[in-house]
């Protein structure tokens, strides 16, 4: 089947191409990105996922248009959506990005918009029975800065945690921080559970400000859960009965070890149950 992207506003065949070389996107990683789930026609978490978008482009100094709005990316997406035939459930990737120009002399600040759709995996929409894999990469730190929370196009150091991960058999890698603390994996934010108590690290670590993440800091307490944010290092790994991930698309994930720690998912469980 042919899939198709939207760029701004535009639908063209996936393959075609878009960017020329001097693009800002391309030489600088000069933009953001969400990555969204359609089920059932209703993209889940839409309002978290714009509150994180609008928040990163100021901060990025984007200009926005009048007519660059969260409804409009909504009905942009839904096109795509509709297009590929995919609104039953669909992964889908909005990618934010300036235009032409050198590092002092963009030819101007407003953004670009490359919408992707694409049909999610059967076992969407349950927990993984087999229990996620996980290591620790050790040789690039994420700086804790203004940045560190936002979603940028600039990935490398979860890129390269990716091809660790990937030469040593695991699922999924942590990534540390500055300060030799785990911030977050490669593409979700992770939390753990010791004594019934679930924990997860501080946007102050340098974890990226995931939606999934905040749903359950405001759900999870609300429902009679104890949830605290901490700093977490590999001795409370080591510690932890339960870990899980969370992103966006897959929700929740269970990780069964890590090095030579392994972990139950009774607790997770019930928490999948009633919130995803």
């Amino acid at each position: 089947m042919t899939l198709f992207i939207n760029y701004n506003g535009k639908l063209l065949e996936e393959k075609t191409p878009l960017i020329s070389a001097g693009n800002r996107g391309l030489r600088y990683g000069d933009g953001l990105f969400e990555t969204l789930k359609m089920l059932e026609g209703e993209i889940k978490l839409f309002d978290l996922h714009m509150d994180r978008l609008f928040a990163g482009l100021s901060l990025l100094h984007f200009e926005i248009p009048v007519h660059f709005t969260k409804d409009i990316l909504k009905e942009e997406v839904v096109k795509l959506c509709r297009r590929n035939k995919v609104e039953k459930a669909a992964r889908i990737r909005l990618n934010i990005f300036r235009g032409d120009g050198g590092l002092f002399d963009p030819e101007n600040l407003k953004p670009n918009f490359l919408i992707e759709a694409m049909p999610l995996p059967d076992n969407y929409r349950r927990l993984n029975d087999n229990g996620l894999l996980v290591g620790v990469y050790p040789d690039v730190l994420k700086s804790c800065d203004i940045l560190s929370n936002c979603k940028t196009n600039n990935y490398l150091p979860y890129v390269m945690a990716a091809f660790y991960a990937k030469q040593h058999r695991l699922n999924d890698c942590l990534v540390l921080n500055q300060h030799h603390h785990i911030c977050d994996s490669t593409i979700a934010n992770i939390f753990w559970v010791k004594e019934d108590v679930m924990f997860t690290t501080p946007l102050s670590e340098g974890c990226v400000a995931g939606v999934m993440r905040r749903n359950l800091l405001e759900k999870l307490p609300a429902a009679g859960f104890i949830l605290k944010e901490e700093i977490l290092t590999e001795a409370h790994l080591e510690n932890a009965q339960e870990v899980f991930l969370t992103n966006a698309a897959y929700g929740i994930r269970w990780v069964k070890q890590c090095k030579n720690s392994h972990y139950s998912n009774l607790l997770i469980q019930k928490i999948y149950k009633e919130f995803m």
